[in-house]
């Protein structure tokens, strides 16, 4: 409905009203007036028209108030319409805040189903790891049990170490020597043994030791014991029971910190030994030579000492008192002086060998460094010979009136260096030079001689050698060593007592070389059957060279080996064979009638077993 509409009918509405009101007043007084006698009139026609119109808007008034009750019932259902889209709406922001959180619930959900079969899977194989570490654990302490690469005494580990040798060794002039080769002894052609070959088999360089070793934290204590049967007791002998006897190689204790500080007492191979890694005991560079004594031109001796090693990274340095011993040789020497004496049985020394009254032990220093597989050394060592000398022994009537104690000092210095050449070859140099340092290289040459006066002098010594070791296969090495060592020769010319105007001292010139090498017979006995069988008595006393000193001025050595390892199991332990070939050279101061010289052509064969 418009408002024109509506405001018609207002209109309409009042006149209606105002004529309706004006007509009832008048009818009412008319008919109060003749009601009793009088009826109504008829209607006329605008009151016909009236009420038509009246009737009229009576209809539209209801239609009026039917559309209003439309209208307010589209009102009503309009609101309700809108509260129920309100309703939706929130309901539908719910519905939505509710799916959302559902999503972030579902997406941690699926998270966590994600990592919870991370988990799962992780702790499968977790567990098929530790399955199979219990399994290896189970076999490790099975192993453990059944062959232990330790033994364990409370806190203390026990590592057994031992080979066992079936060796042999042929030399083409004998030296009656085992394994062992006295390379300053080899004959000249002048000596009966010259021209005897000599083959000797021998199970005495088979070996026994174990390794003690203590953790406690902050220090580390270890113990070494090693020994072989080359030693050789009063009753020894090979005529029925090859009885040798034991022998210390090594027995040394330990103690050290975890800041590389390291203290070593006892019997060890000496610090002008070379070694592989740092100046560390057992891992010392030695030829790997069936023979016992090396090759010549090695630089060692095992003897007593303590030593103080400090490692920086790298580097080591190292230093080391160690047990002094002379070895001497001249000619024409006076008897005026005295260096040491025969051992003391009382004293558990051998009553057959000498002993020096030694004043001060033998002083070594050296420094090492380590860069990757090389290893290089180098150091020096210090000695003091001391000998009591007697001025007066050479009077008309000796006296030992005026007897004094005379000490010398010798020395030298030694550099080693090794380094692999390719994967399959290393290479090595050594030497060692000075004064008075014989005793330290394999062939033993002397450290000192004798002035005529009795006074002790440090004889001029070096030694060298060169190593290649080749390692073709892992079972196969192929070894080649060569080495040589020298003495100068150190002489003065006497001008007291009976000896003045001859040379005194080591390879005098004036000696006689003439004999070297011219064969002499045998000794002949003297006293019938009863010396036969006594030591160095005939028929075991073969021929030496008469009118011949030999002193010697140079040995060298060359060696080549191969060493073939049929067996190697780290629970069963290694079978191994080797055979050595040496070529060695003697060759002696010219003297008198010339400079001697031997050679020995010696094999070896070894069959080892060493203990895993």
């Amino acid at each position: 409905m418009t408002k024109q509409l509506r405001a018609t009918m207002a209109a309409i509405l009042v006149i209606s009203s105002i004529s309706l009101q004006a007509q009832t007043s008048t009818a009412t007084q008319k008919t109060g007036t003749a009601t009793a006698h009088k009826k109504a009139p008829k209607e006329s026609p605008v009151e016909r028209q009236i009420r038509e119109l009246r009737e009229q808007m009576q209809d539209q008034q209801a239609q009026i108030d039917a559309l209003k009750q439309q209208n307010a019932d589209k009102d009503a259902k309009l609101a309700a319409a809108q509260q129920a889209a309100q309703s939706a709406e929130a309901a539908a922001a719910s519905a939505t805040a509710k799916a959302d959180s559902l999503s972030s619930t579902v997406s941690t959900n699926a998270d966590a189903v994600s990592s919870l079969n991370s988990t799962v899977t992780d702790l499968k194989t977790t567990n098929v790891g530790l399955a199979q570490t219990i399994s290896d654990t189970k076999k490790q302490l099975t192993d453990e049990l059944e062959s232990p690469l330790a033994i364990h005494y409370k806190g203390v580990t026990i590592t057994p170490v031992a080979f066992f040798a079936a060796e042999g060794v042929y030399r083409q002039r004998a030296l009656n020597a085992d394994v062992n080769t006295p390379f300053n002894s080899t004959p000249y052609p002048g000596a009966g043994q010259a021209h005897t070959s000599e083959l000797n088999l021998s199970g005495r360089q088979s070996r026994l030791g174990a390794l003690f070793q203590a953790n406690p934290g902050p220090y580390h204590f270890a113990g070494y014991v090693e020994a072989d049967f080359l030693g050789a007791g009063a009753s020894s002998n090979e005529n029925q029971s090859n009885s040798y006897v034991l022998r210390q190689r090594q027995l040394f204790g330990q103690f050290g910190t975890n800041s590389g500080f390291t203290v070593t007492g006892g019997q060890m191979w000496s610090l002008v030994t070379e070694t592989k890694k740092s100046t560390d005991n057992r891992t010392e560079a030695l030829p790997a030579t069936i023979d016992a004594q090396y090759n010549v031109g090695f630089s060692w001796e095992r003897q007593p000492g303590v030593r103080f090693q400090q490692k920086i990274g790298g580097f080591t340095a190292a230093a080391s008192l160690e047990e002094a011993e002379i070895i001497y040789s001249a000619t024409n020497a006076n008897s005026n002086f005295f260096i040491g004496n025969a051992g003391a049985g009382g004293g558990l020394y051998n009553l057959t060998a000498n002993y020096s009254n030694n004043v001060a032990p033998d002083v070594i220093v050296k420094g090492t460094y380590d860069m990757g597989a090389a290893h290089f050394e180098a150091g020096g060592l210090v000695r003091w010979f001391r000998d009591r000398n007697y001025p007066n022994q050479t009077l008309t009537v000796p006296s030992a009136v005026g007897g004094n104690n005379n000490t010398k000092v010798g020395g030298g210095f030694f550099a080693n260096a090794r380094t692999p050449v390719t994967h399959y070859a290393d290479f090595g140099l050594h030497f060692l030079g000075g004064t008075g340092v014989g005793r330290y290289g394999t062939s033993t040459l002397p450290d000192v001689t004798a002035h005529p006066d009795g006074t002790l002098e440090p004889i001029k010594n070096y030694q060298f050698l060169g190593t290649l070791e080749l390692h073709p296969q892992k079972k196969l090495d192929l070894d080649l060593y060569y080495g040589t060592e020298y003495a100068q020769r150190t002489t003065y010319l006497s001008t007291v007592g009976a000896d003045a105007g001859k040379l005194v001292g080591y390879a005098p010139v004036t000696s006689a070389n003439t004999g070297c090498g011219v064969e002499t017979l045998p000794t002949t006995p003297t006293s019938g059957l009863g010396s036969i069988g006594v030591a160095g008595n005939p028929p075991y006393s073969p021929g030496t060279p008469a009118n011949c000193l030999g002193a010697t001025r140079q040995i060298s050595e060359l060696t080549g080996e191969f060493v073939y390892r049929f067996y190697n199991n780290p629970k069963f332990g290694r079978l191994q064979y080797a055979m050595q070939y040496s070529y060695l050279q003697r060759v002696g101061w010219a003297g008198v009638g010339g400079a001697p010289k031997a050679n020995n052509n010696m094999v070896f064969t070894s069959l080892r077993y060493y203990l895993p």
